[in-house]
C-alpha cells in the first residue's frame, strides 16, 4: 500500500496541432503558494502566448483540486486536465499548458483533445514515484560482506531498499521497508551474516520510491 502517487521531476512537452503549440509543464509541487510560482515564472516566460491554463492536485487524498481555462471556452481545458491527472491517480502535481494559438480554431472539441493529449503524454513521460510509510533500518556490514548483500537484495523478505550508503571504516547502509516484514527482515540478516552484523531501527518515515505497474 502507498500513501499517493506522483512524479519524481518535472516533465515539459510540446505539441502541434493545426499550427497552434500546445506545450505543458508537468511540476511536482507541495503547496498553493509553490504552483503559483511556478505559474508565475511560466507566464514571465511564455508572455507571448495566448493562454497558460492550468489544473493541479494537493493533499494525499487530492482533496484540493484548481483548474482554470484561462480564456478558452468554459470546460474546455482546465477540466480536461484535471481529468488527466485524476485518471493517472497523481497528486501534489500541476499540469500547466502553454497555447500558442496557429490561425486555426479547433473548437471545443478539438480544444478538449488537444488539452488531455498533452498532459496525458506528459504524465507518460514522467517518472512516477509512489510515497510509503516504511521502516528505516542502519546496518553495519564488512566490506567483504557486500557483493554477497547486493546479490541477494532481491531475494530478502518484504523487498528491501537501499537509501543510502556510506563507506566508512565499516559499511553503513540506510534501508527502508514495510514495518510488516521487519521482524522476519531482521531474522534473516542475523542468520545472513551469522551474526556478524549491527543493526539500528531509526523509526518510521514517509518516503518517495519509484513506481512502477
Amino acid at each position: 500500500m502507498f500513501n499517493y502517487l506522483s512524479i519524481q521531476k518535472e516533465i515539459i512537452h510540446e505539441i502541434e496541432i493545426k499550427k497552434s503549440r500546445f506545450i505543458c509543464y508537468l511540476i511536482p509541487i507541495k503547496s498553493e503558494e509553490e504552483f503559483n510560482q511556478h505559474l508565475l515564472s511560466i507566464q514571465k516566460k511564455h508572455y507571448k502566448a495566448n493562454h497558460h491554463c492550468y489544473a493541479f492536485s494537493l493533499e494525499a487524498d487530492s482533496s484540493i483540486q484548481r483548474m482554470s481555462d484561462d480564456g478558452e471556452p468554459t470546460g474546455t481545458a482546465g477540466l480536461p486536465m484535471l481529468e488527466v491527472l485524476r485518471q493517472e491517480k497523481l497528486t501534489f502535481i500541476a499540469a500547466v499548458v502553454v497555447r500558442y494559438f496557429g490561425g486555426t480554431k479547433l473548437g471545443a472539441g478539438g480544444l478538449i483533445r488537444a488539452y488531455t493529449q498533452a498532459v496525458s503524454e506528459s504524465c507518460q513521460l514522467a517518472k512516477k514515484i509512489k510515497n510509503v510509510n516504511q521502516t528505516i533500518l542502519q546496518i553495519e556490514i564488512d566490506y567483504a560482506q557486500l557483493d554477497r548483500f547486493n546479490h541477494n537484495l532481491d531475494q530478502m523478505p518484504g523487498l528491501p531498499s537501499v537509501l543510502s550508503t556510506e563507506y566508512l571504516e565499516k559499511i553503513q547502509m540506510t534501508i527502508a521497508i514495510h514495518s510488516d516484514h521487519l521482524d522476519e527482515f531482521d531474522s534473516y540478516l542475523v542468520n545472513f551474516f551469522s551474526g556478524q552484523v549491527q543493526i539500528d531501527n531509526l523509526g518510521d518515515r514517509d518516503i518517495d520510491m519509484p513506481f512502477k505497474k
